[in-house]
């Protein structure tokens, strides 16, 4: 290397020890850095320098060092207005789609034994009460005059029917309203029996915990009344129409037992 460019180079750096001694050292301008970066660049080239190997930085170069936030990044070389300027990449965002979430199989385990192997997925082995016992007074279907048990038991001529402690009465409260059926409804548009329809139930120890009204085709409200009765006796109400009364006193009583669940339906027709 010659020697007249490397006392050009060396009268142009200052090392961190030499600013730290001397007290009146100030910041170099930045008319002053401008000119010994350019000088260093034009009178020593980048390759021919020397290594100065386990030297410290020194304060020219420290400052003449790039970074990271004066580097411009341009999407595309068309954009670029200068080429000597380093562009970067702009990361692309990794986002899921709704592709990527769906699951890449419908296997749920093996089929069953006796069904076809393409129906990965059996329904009835998701019912926890299929192994239980169906009580024999559960409700098979209903009509429009009466009422199919499951064990065989038919109630027709459009009684009501009234399953208690796995018993079955034939119930027929418009009697003991004195009057027809439509007398079951009050001026008010609710369902309203008198005390002497729930004999049946004052007699029965242990009472039941729920009693489930099924007041026909459709559902009304229960009058306040006919709701007190039932509650002085100590059991809950619900009320729906007769199908959905219907089905759930068969879930119920399978759970629960036929001692804590009764039903009380009257005749869809």
């Amino acid at each position: 290397m010659p020697k007249k460019r490397l006392e050009i180079y060396n009268t142009t750096t200052f090392t961190f020890e030499q600013a730290s001694r001397s007290p009146t050292m100030h910041t170099p301008s930045t008319l002053l850095l401008r000119s010994l970066r350019s000088s260093i660049s034009k009178s020593v080239p980048f390759s021919s320098r020397p290594s100065y190997g386990s030297l410290q930085p020194t304060v020219s170069q420290c400052l003449l060092r790039p970074t990271p936030s004066s580097i411009r990044t341009y999407t595309s070389d068309k954009s670029n207005p200068n080429p000597n300027i380093r562009v970067q990449p702009r990361p692309r965002r990794t986002t899921l789609s709704s592709a990527d979430l769906k699951p890449k199989s419908n296997y749920r385990g093996p089929p069953p034994e006796g069904t076809d192997a393409q129906h990965m997925t059996d329904l009835n082995s998701l019912n926890i009460l299929s192994g239980a016992a169906v009580p024999a007074t559960a409700i098979d279907a209903c009509h429009h005059d009466g009422f199919q048990l499951n064990n065989g038991v038919r109630i027709a001529d459009g009684n009501g029917c009234l399953l208690v402690d796995g018993e079955v009465f034939v119930w027929r409260p418009w009697e003991a309203a004195a009057g027809k059926e439509r007398n079951l409804v009050n001026e008010k548009g609710q369902w309203e029996v008198p005390e002497g329809a729930w004999g049946a139930l004052r007699l029965l120890w242990p009472k039941p915990d729920i009693l489930i009204l099924g007041l026909g085709p459709a559902m009304r409200p229960l009058s306040p009344e006919t709701r007190r009765h039932i509650n002085e006796l100590g059991i809950r109400v619900e009320v729906q129409d007769t199908r959905n009364a219907a089905a759930q006193f068969n879930l119920l009583a399978t759970e629960r037992g036929v001692q804590e669940i009764a039903a009380a339906l009257l005749p869809i027709g």
